[in-house]
């Protein structure tokens, strides 16, 4: 007879319930203002708990942005390797990964560079911190495998592409000159970096 699902304590619940309070109100914020225009006790006030309990959960507004942006990546990122699973030609494959990543990225833009600049200078023993990291690791993760279905590419010689492919895409993102530029221009630059790297 199978064990019965393990039941979770109030305790657990009433956590739970205030992190989702503090995504929301943190992400409605961010998505209205800008990062910067924003305080940690206006999220503390919009999730109905105290700065004090807000610090528990995020130590700064930087992990708020983590916290909130880690879960607009995964989304992105499950997205885009669904979708590369079916799209046999590696270079359009790889670009079905990227283009979701990119669009959440840039759905605030100051927001989007403020969150890659958090992930490369945050710091790494806060959780949200790890956690933005482990989705870089998993972004090249995707791109590796989609590169190892061409005949031509190895193991080690996938990875390495991928870590790449990885910078190509976080550096369009990020750089200044680029601040002005919609979704498709930073889609059609990378696919154009893309197209002298990957072989055809």
């Amino acid at each position: 007879m199978p064990a019965a699902p393990k039941r979770v304590g109030r305790r657990e619940r009433n956590k739970q319930e205030k992190l989702d309070r503090i995504m929301a109100a943190a992400g409605e914020l961010f998505a209205e203002h800008g990062v910067d225009e924003v305080t940690t006790q206006q999220i503390a006030e919009k999730a109905d708990i105290g700065a004090g309990t807000l610090f528990l959960y995020a130590k700064n507004k930087g992990e708020l942005l983590l916290l909130v942006q880690n879960s607009t990546y995964a989304d992105a990122l499950r997205e885009g390797t669904a979708a590369a699973e079916t799209t046999p030609d590696a270079l359009e494959a790889v670009m079905a990964i990227i283009g979701p990543v990119v669009a959440c990225n840039r759905k605030q833009v100051d927001n989007g560079r403020t969150y890659l600049r958090e992930m490369v200078f945050g710091d790494p023993s806060e959780p949200h911190h790890g956690a933005a990291l482990d989705l870089t690791v998993q972004t090249e993760q995707a791109i590796t495998a989609v590169l190892q279905r061409h005949e031509q590419i190895d193991l080690k010689t996938a990875a390495t592409l991928a870590h790449i492919i990885a910078a190509i895409m976080f550096i369009s993102m990020a750089v200044t000159v680029n601040i002005d530029r919609s979704v498709d221009d930073i889609l059609r630059e990378i696919r154009e970096q893309l197209q002298v790297l990957l072989p055809r």
